[in-house]
């Protein structure tokens, strides 16, 4: 393999922005800050907007829009218009 090619793959901290939560996982993203994880070791950090802790998908406060109400509407808009739909 060549020398110098490859990126820097290390171990970088994730840390939510909106919750603080954050999460020891490998990366080759270059970044400035650094964080001392629960092991005592330093680690750099990457901070990221929205995580699973954060996101309204995983933490069940995902709404479900009423797709059944958009349909009829705009079924009964084209059909006062002459339009099949």
């Amino acid at each position: 393999m060549k020398k110098d090619i490859h990126p820097n793959y290390r171990h970088v901290v994730m840390k939510d922005a909106t919750n603080g939560w954050a999460f020891l996982t490998r990366s080759t993203v270059k970044t400035n800050e650094n964080i001392t994880w629960e092991d005592g070791k330093e680690y750099p950090m990457i901070l990221v907007e929205t995580t699973s802790a954060s996101h309204p998908f995983f933490t069940g406060k995902h709404k479900v829009m009423d797709t059944a109400g958009r349909i009829e509407k705009f079924k009964r808009k084209y059909e006062k218009a002459g339009v099949k739909a």
